[in-house]
């Protein structure tokens, strides 16, 4: 089972893409929208279908209390037009400190500022679609 993982921002989603036995995350793209939703939602449909994906793991936002926001609530409206138009689940995924852990491995990894900046939101999108995915029953 093949699964994508993305993490939605206000200008950028990142993209991550299981392997075909749906077991590891590897980073794919950063696709940026400046809010034009509907076109970003045929953009991850383009995705569905050119690698055949299964199901879609969406970075879910929450604050550290557990509450929900402005930002989780963008996320479960993109969920439901994803949804819409696409006949696969679309999961949410806890995605508190993603995008800290993320940019703490670039920066372990002697990632220039520059280059963190372009594949940051694709590997947060790894970090939350391995998440998901360790954390299935097997």
């Amino acid at each position: 089972m093949r699964y994508l993982g993305l993490d939605l921002g206000s200008r950028t989603l990142g993209v991550s893409l299981s392997d075909k036995t749906g077991l590891i995350a590897c980073s794919l793209k950063t696709i940026k929208h400046e809010e034009e939703y509907d076109r970003l939602v045929n953009d991850v449909v383009s995705l569905v279908n050119e690698f055949s994906v299964d199901a879609i793991v969406l970075g879910y936002p929450k604050n550290m209390n557990g509450t929900i926001g402005p930002k989780g609530e963008l996320s479960e409206n993109f969920k439901k037009s994803l949804e819409n138009v696409l006949e696969i689940p679309v999961y949410l995924q806890d995605e508190r400190l993603s995008t800290k852990s993320a940019t703490d491995m670039l920066i372990q990894g002697n990632v220039s500022r520059k280059d963190r900046k372009k594949v940051v939101d694709s590997v947060a999108a790894t970090i939350i679609l391995q998440t998901f995915l360790d954390g299935r029953e097997k």
